[in-house]
Parts: structure tokens; C-alpha cells; sequence
């Protein structure tokens, strides 16, 4: 049995791979918006992660606009993190190859704070377990206090955002 998770623990390091499950520290390189990150990890390989559990507003983009608060929550996220050695828990890989993860900063769970701070919404149609709770609750409470995004009166979800420039009309909003 013993030998078994010492094959696994250097299978990891030498092929760079994350699995569910796993924890991976580094350090944040980038921050590509509210909710995506690059990690330098050991031996110096680069992982892209994207925060587990929130949707955080949509920057601009060369060839597409961007929504309220789209360009604070990246700023924010920078600010907490940037440069800085973080853990990620891997919750699992997404379909662009991303891993999914829970960021923790010094034991703050940093997906919970963008979402507590009004800078990101609990993206509850892939939330589950322990953390459901959590990020529903701080949305709500950012909700009831006008934080961040909830200053506005009718903030439009970033995957309502996306499907609207996308012009899939299926899953718009009705105001």
C-alpha cells in the first residue's frame, strides 16, 4: 500500500497532472479575470484554474464588451492574490481543460470572498457539497447589504451574458 501512493505522489510531479481531489500549491502568475487564474507550481508548470463555485462578471475582451464590475472583480482578485503563494484545491477539470479549484490564501477561502464582496455570484448549477451553503449564503447576504454588483437594480449573470453575445436566445432572460 505503501509503495502504491509513493508511485502516485511521483507520478504527479513528474508529469505535471492534477486529478480531483488533489491540492496544489503555487504561485498566481496571472489573473485572466474574476474567476480565472494561471498558477507557476512546482517545477515550474503552469495551470490554468478556474475558481469553483462562482461566475464572476465578464471583462472586456478585444472583440467583445464586457458587464458592470466585470473589470473590478479582476482588479480585486489581483489584489488578493496576485504574485502570492496559494493552495488550490482541485475540484475537478471543466471542458476548456481548466482545473476547478477552491483557492485558499493564508485559510481564506478566496471563491467565498469574491462572492461575499458582491464581485461574483454563486454558480449554483455546479455547486454542490459543503461548499453550496456557503457561497449561497454570502450571495445572498451580498445581495441584501448592495454589495459590488448588487448596487445595480437587475444585474445580468455572466452565463446569461455569454449566451446573449453568443446569440442563443433560448436561455435569455425576461425581464
Amino acid at each position: 500500500m505503501k509503495s502504491l501512493l509513493i508511485i502516485t505522489i511521483l507520478l504527479l510531479f513528474c508529469t505535471g497532472e492534477v486529478y480531483a481531489g488533489s491540492m496544489v500549491a503555487g504561485f498566481v502568475r496571472a489573473v485572466y479575470d474574476g474567476d480565472t487564474v494561471l498558477l507557476a507550481t512546482r517545477g515550474n508548470n503552469r495551470l490554468k484554474v478556474r475558481l469553483y463555485g462562482v461566475d464572476a462578471p465578464e471583462t472586456r475582451k478585444p472583440d467583445k464588451p464586457g458587464q458592470p464590475f466585470g473589470d473590478v472583480a479582476k482588479r480585486t482578485l489581483m489584489y488578493k492574490i496576485m504574485g502570492r503563494q496559494v493552495s488550490a484545491e482541485i475540484v475537478e477539470k471543466d471542458q476548456y481543460d481548466r482545473s476547478v479549484a477552491v483557492i485558499r490564501y493564508e485559510g481564506r477561502d478566496i471563491n467565498r470572498e469574491m462572492v461575499s464582496e458582491g464581485l461574483a455570484w454563486a454558480y449554483r448549477q455546479y455547486l454542490g457539497g459543503a461548499y453550496a451553503s456557503a457561497y449561497i449564503g454570502a450571495e445572498e447576504q451580498a445581495r441584501r447589504m448592495r454589495k459590488g454588483l448588487w448596487r445595480d437594480n437587475n444585474p445580468l449573470p455572466p452565463w446569461e451574458f455569454r449566451q446573449a453575445l453568443s446569440g442563443n436566445k433560448k436561455h435569455r432572460r425576461k425581464n
